[in-house]
């Protein structure tokens, strides 16, 4: 019976993966028509917007038809259309380069969709090269110090051989460099670009933090977002239907088997219980086995779906951790730009504000009672996976991890901190004691 059953599952399975992998590569062989297509439908968009609202000129932000916002408007539907001609003709080129085919239509489409994108290909080089500048002003903004060989390194690829960079605490003349530095910024306040300077720096700084915010918030919501729906619409319902109400192994290791017989004798002895308290005759035991016999279908159906969801959870969590991979992968920009926020954040931060995120982040993952918290992470992650809480192992991992993030911490405080924040290290070891 098992050998059949197995048998049975075994063929549906290869069907299965049979018709996946001829729907895939149908879907493989259409993706250069279909790319295309996608293209020269936004290189469309693009140009019923210059034939209906600009008269079948170019759509341009020095247009007077428009006011601020509409012409705002227009411009951010340009921008979005061009972008997806641009990944899907990148989709094209690399797929119908895989592909053996030929088609005539292709070379019409894109015809059609080089005369719309190239009026923008001049503006297209000047938003990359205002993005460029934003990007190196908001790396110079930042309050770190300069590594001299690192600077003179940069300075000799380039081919500027002559750069130096005075260390922190050369001597540059008879008065303190803090002068200076005061004097240089209240002539810059005076200059007569200063106005526009600090409106440009506003704006820049504001759309960085946009990002930044939009950024960290992907990498929270799209790894969830892939668990959840990849487990409920994908996972779960090839689990379920490989491992059917027929098969045989209910639970995945000893503790769902131990928690299910445990439920069991606490219902026999709750029935027990409710004869003796409501004084009715003693319950027959047919009667008796006939409750035990339903509620032993129910702890199985309870624990089959319980198995079910711990596997899917596995391959869930894989799917999430390669969706936020994806994220970092294609987001090299915005990474650049989290950590010019970052660095903008915790240095902004006030020495006793540093000093108290330390010691909060240090107590709670290395401190006295950090080892409860840890036992709970644990215990949790291997119920979330179908596995057995092994306390050895849990033992162990607390016995040497926490003592090594400590060990960093400390390492990290005496080597980092110490240069780029002493009045903070100070704070910190009066707080300590």
């Amino acid at each position: 019976m098992k050998a059949s059953f197995f048998k049975k599952n075994t063929g549906f399975l290869r069907q299965k993966i049979k018709e996946y992998l001829q729907r895939s590569q149908q879907w493989f062989l259409g993706t250069p028509q279909r790319a295309l297509s996608e293209a020269y439908e936004a290189a469309h968009i693009i140009k019923n917007i210059e034939i209906e609202q600009f008269d079948g000129k170019k759509i341009s932000p020095d247009s007077r038809k428009y006011t601020e916002n509409v012409m705002a408007y227009w411009q951010v539907s340009l921008e979005k259309n061009l972008t997806i001609i641009k990944v899907k003709l990148a989709e094209f080129r690399f797929s119908y380069s895989l592909v053996n085919i030929s088609n005539p239509v292709f070379l019409e489409k894109l015809k059609f969709i080089d005369e719309v994108t190239s009026k923008y290909i001049t503006q297209d080089i000047n938003i990359t090269q205002e993005k460029n500048s934003e990007d190196e002003i908001i790396i110079v903004s930042q309050p770190l110090q300069i590594n001299r060989d690192e600077v003179n390194k940069r300075s000799d690829s380039s081919g500027i051989n002559n750069m130096k960079v005075a260390p922190v605490f050369s001597k540059t003349g008879a008065f303190p460099r803090s002068i200076g530095r005061t004097l240089n910024k209240i002539k810059g306040d005076f200059s007569p670009q200063a106005e526009e300077n600090y409106v440009r720096n506003f704006q820049i700084s504001r759309k960085r933090t946009r990002t930044a915010i939009r950024f960290l918030a992907m990498l929270v919501i799209v790894p969830l977002l892939t668990q959840h729906f990849s487990k409920d619409f994908l996972i779960n319902p090839i689990v379920e239907r490989i491992r059917g109400e027929n098969f045989t192994q209910i639970f995945l290791n000893n503790e769902m088997e131990e928690e299910a017989l445990s439920e069991l004798k606490s219902f026999e002895k709750k029935l027990k219980f409710e004869s003796l308290v409501r004084q009715a005759p003693p319950i027959s035991a047919e009667v008796i086995e006939e409750k035990v016999k339903h509620k032993v279908r129910e702890i199985a159906e309870e624990f089959r779906g319980k198995s079910n969801e711990a596997i899917s959870n596995v391959f869930a969590d894989v799917m999430s951790l390669i969706a936020f991979a994806l994220v970092i992968v294609t987001s090299k920009r915005e990474i650049a730009i989290v950590k010019s926020f970052m660095d903008d954040l915790i240095y902004g931060l006030s020495d006793s504000a540093k000093a108290f995120i330390i010691i909060l982040f240090t107590d709670i993952f290395v401190g006295f009672h950090s080892p409860h918290g840890w036992e709970v992470i644990l215990e949790g992650f291997a119920e979330h996976v179908g596995l057995a809480a092994n306390q050895s192992v849990i033992s162990l991992f607390i016995a040497t991890f926490p003592v090594i993030l400590d060990t960093i911490s400390k390492y990290w405080i005496f080597r980092y901190l110490s240069r780029l924040s002493p009045s903070a290290l100070a704070t910190l070891k009066e707080m300590n004691d």
